[in-house]
Order: structure tokens, then C-alpha cells, then sequence
């Protein structure tokens, strides 16, 4: 079982590539530990900036620092960062395309135990709606890795959103197939497809191993871009397969599993099933349990594509 969470991997790409450049600057709304920044603000106190809860500051001097020639990095609650910072990250950020990138940490329902006020469930629909914002979720620590190593070399918006515990591992540490803004074919398959985000790629893989054994070749694609989506591999997948699942940590409405079920509507009709959280107050609760409760399991996943292909 991995126990390095995707927070921490991001800190010691930053804290690394600090070393060389002076440029890079992380800031905080007292959410160092959090975002576990805390060896970063060890090894470069002069490229950090904390700013106390004031999420609307935040982006905003970000947004400034960006336009002096300065690579910033925002790592904020999501559920905050995504809601009270939106008019800030539409107008200093995306409006005006400045390298700012936001890291919505404990992301989704992370912050389970503390219901809705911490829960993050609209963020992809709220981001992913202002224009010039890209949307990421990483699956895992490698594929974070990868992503954050691209960002640096990119001067354009951006909200990554990451959970806050370790995840089981998706990739293998020398083998992590990953190419810009395009989808990862985690397992290929001729059936039926799933299309996964975040931390749902996990049960998104092992519910197609499971489905090999009743023959049932399922095709996994890990969505990682969710803007911009990668709408070649969407049409391929129902193109080739039967069809579609799609499976977010998110609300249907306006997330991923929607964006899917436009693109494959509009092109090439399949079936498509969403399987996410519902337009309701979510359940407190750790993050297995809530998943559990609305079925976002490997185990629905299995029974949801064998009602599909009976």
C-alpha cells in the first residue's frame, strides 16, 4: 500500500525544482501542513507566502507575482479555493492568462467527516467553466509527478485538484505513460469503456480485471485532463466499444461523466452511464464510506457494465 499522498509529491517537485529556480513561489492560506508545503518553507522561505484565510487575497497576489515574471503556486483547500476565489481566478487569473497555477488540496469529499461546507463537489464545473482555466486530476503519486513536471514548463492557467490521503498506485514508478492534455489508456479493451478521474481510476482498474475473468473486455481510460478533455479518445472509445461508464468524486451535473455524454451525444450516440455524487448535501463520513454509500465502488462498476453487456 502506497502512503505517499499526491499533496506531498507535489511539495518535493516544487521544493526540487526550487532549487534552481528562484522564480518558483508558494503560497498558502494557512494550509502549509495541509498541503504538507512544510519542507518546501524548510528549504526556500523567501520563495513562500503565506496569507492567512483570505482565499480571495490569495489568488489575486498570486496573480500578481505572475505578472512580474514570478511562476506561483496555490495550494488551498479546494473546497475554498474553487467557491470563494472563483470571481478572482476568472478575472486575475484566466481572464488576464497569467501563469498561475491553483492546487485544490483535499479535493472532493476529503474533508468527509465535515460535511458540506468542506466538501469540493462542483469545483470541476465551476473551474472547468472559465474560460483559459485547464482542469487536472491526478490519479496518482507518478501521474502527479509527471503533471506537475509538464506544468513548470507551461505559462498558462491552471486548477489541479488532488485528495488528501495516499492512493494505491495506478502506474509503476519507471512506467507512467503520460502525454500532455491526452488521455492514458490504463487497460485497452473491445467492449465496453470506463472513463475514470482522479481517485476513481483505481476502482476503475480493478473493476476491468475483474471483468476479464467474465469475459467482459473492458477498456479503462484515465481522464486525467478534464480540460481540456481529450475528445479524440472519447469518440474512439465509442467508436470501438459498446458503451461508456464515466465515474467522478464530483456532482453529474457539470462534471466529467457530463462533458463525456455531450461530446459522444453530439458525435457518435452510445449508451453512456454516469456514475457520480448526487445534487444533494453529501453524507459525513471518511472518503470509503461515502463512496460505499453512492456506489462509486469497483463493485458497481463490475455490476453496472455486466447489466450493460447481458
Amino acid at each position: 500500500m502506497n502512503k505517499t499522498a499526491n499533496r506531498q509529491v507535489i511539495c518535493d517537485v516544487l521544493t526540487e525544482k526550487a532549487n534552481t529556480d528562484q522564480d518558483i513561489v508558494v503560497l498558502c492560506s494557512d494550509s502549509r501542513g495541509s498541503a504538507s508545503m512544510g519542507n518546501f518553507v524548510a528549504a526556500h522561505p523567501k520563495q513562500f507566502v503565506e496569507t492567512g484565510i483570505a482565499e480571495q487575497n490569495i489568488v489575486s497576489i498570486a496573480a500578481g507575482l505572475a505578472s512580474c515574471g514570478k511562476k506561483p503556486y496555490v495550494a488551498s483547500p479546494a473546497s475554498f479555493l474553487s467557491t470563494r476565489s472563483m470571481e478572482q481566478a476568472k478575472v486575475d487569473v484566466a481572464y488576464s492568462n497569467t501563469n498561475v497555477k491553483l492546487i485544490g488540496i483535499s479535493g472532493g469529499i476529503s474533508y468527509g467527516a465535515l460535511g458540506m461546507t468542506h466538501h469540493s463537489t462542483n469545483d470541476i464545473a465551476a473551474m472547468a467553466s472559465i474560460p483559459n482555466m485547464r482542469v487536472y486530476l491526478p490519479s496518482d503519486r507518478f501521474q502527479t509527478k509527471a503533471l506537475f513536471e509538464a506544468l513548470l514548463k507551461d505559462t498558462k492557467p491552471a486548477y489541479i485538484r488532488i485528495g488528501r490521503s495516499a492512493v494505491e498506485d495506478v502506474y509503476e514508478e519507471n512506467d507512467v505513460p503520460f502525454t500532455m492534455d491526452e488521455a492514458t489508456v490504463v487497460a485497452d479493451g473491445t467492449d465496453l469503456t470506463i472513463i475514470a478521474c482522479g481517485e476513481m481510476v483505481t476502482p476503475a482498474k480493478e473493476a476491468a480485471q475483474a471483468l476479464k475473468e467474465k469475459n467482459i473486455s473492458c477498456r479503462v481510460l484515465d481522464m486525467y485532463c478534464v480540460k481540456p478533455i481529450d475528445k479524440e479518445a472519447v469518440l474512439k472509445a465509442a467508436k470501438e466499444t459498446k458503451a461508456i461508464i464515466t465515474i467522478e468524486e464530483h456532482t453529474a451535473i457539470g462534471g466529467m461523466g457530463a462533458m463525456v455524454s455531450q461530446i459522444v451525444s453530439a458525435n457518435c450516440p452510445k449508451k453512456v452511464i454516469n456514475i457520480a455524487l448526487p445534487d444533494a448535501p453529501v453524507i459525513a463520513g471518511n472518503s470509503q464510506e461515502v463512496f460505499a454509500y453512492y456506489d462509486l465502488t469497483k463493485e458497481n462498476l463490475i455490476k453496472t457494465a455486466a447489466e450493460l453487456m447481458a
